[in-house]
């Protein structure tokens, strides 16, 4: 079940922004109302394209306003054609979202709440910070206390027929994920050069 002010996001921003939306339910229940974010009453500006850009990110990531100022700034520091691949590097590339890029959990929100608690060590090395940096060749375990956990149990059947992208990769035998490249921007979600033009102005 979709809580209230999720729904209210969703409608507003599309159903892309959380995985509970992208349901038939969800459909059903926006076509009764109106799905405001694929039919807005009026034309939006750019700044309002851009700033339903902005907070599509905010929200699918679960970031706050200074952390996706910081990463913006970071993509900055790229010249040229490679400014938005930095961005979504900067956003895939944190702990939480590898997570759930693994497979581990069903929402970048639970796995914030799995690394939060302290079920993963990274390099040998216990990470409780979700927005922990990764980068490519970083080795993404399940602490040893933590295999028996609920949340683990069945994880061999839980990801029998999941594909995570080609960035990463989880050995469900060793119990442990591998960052193996930079990850390729192909959300279609995102618009990720509006919301740099965002921070631009």
């Amino acid at each position: 079940m979709i809580s209230k002010p999720k729904f209210k996001i969703c409608r507003r921003l599309g159903p892309g922004v959380y995985d509970k939306c992208q349901t038939s339910k969800f459909k059903v229940a926006s076509s009764k109302g109106g799905l405001l974010g694929a039919r807005h009453p009026k034309a939006l500006s750019e700044y309002g394209t851009q700033l339903i850009e902005k907070q599509k990110i905010r929200f699918s990531y679960g970031i706050t306003e200074r952390q996706l100022s910081n990463y913006v700034k970071k993509a900055f520091l790229v010249k040229g054609v490679g400014t938005t691949e930095k961005l979504f590097e900067e956003l895939e590339f944190r702990l939480d979202n590898a997570v759930y890029r693994m497979g581990l959990s069903n929402s970048r929100r639970a796995a914030r709440q799995m690394v939060s608690h302290g079920h993963f060590i990274v390099n040998d090395k216990k990470v409780t910070i979700p927005s922990y940096e990764l980068r490519s060749g970083d080795i993404v375990k399940i602490r040893q206390e933590s295999k028996g956990k609920k949340i683990f149990s069945n994880i061999t059947e839980k990801m029998k027929d999941y594909n995570p992208p080609v960035w990463i990769n989880f050995d469900v035998n060793n119990m442990e994920g591998k960052i193996l490249d930079k990850p390729k921007n192909i959300e279609s979600f995102f618009d990720l050069n509006a919301v740099l033009e965002f921070y631009s102005r």
